[in-house]
């Protein structure tokens, strides 16, 4: 039996690409979530709880995606903005 994780993991499986994905951040969210998905943008819509004050959101994220796909996350590019390359690096297994 699937669970809407293993839904949602599949999906941001489809759009890793050269293990790397875009996403589109959008900050003091009631929770932490991926919400959709911007075809013109190719980028996962995803909110997040956390302020975009003191790199609190950028760790959220990083927290969030290392949990969700078992691998360590990082940043590529985009910190500063809404629009975010995230980096897949390796198996956390």
């Amino acid at each position: 039996m699937e669970t809407k994780l293993d839904n949602k993991l599949k999906n941001i499986t489809d759009h890793i690409k050269n293990n790397k994905i875009l996403i589109i951040v959008r900050p003091n969210s009631k929770k932490t979530e991926i919400i959709g998905y911007d075809k013109n943008k190719n980028a996962l819509l995803v909110n997040v709880h956390a302020k975009p004050e003191n790199n609190e959101a950028n760790k959220e994220i990083i927290r969030f995606f290392s949990k969700l796909l078992k691998s360590k996350v990082c940043i590529k590019s985009g910190s500063k903005s809404k629009e975010k390359l995230l980096e897949i690096r390796e198996n956390l297994h």
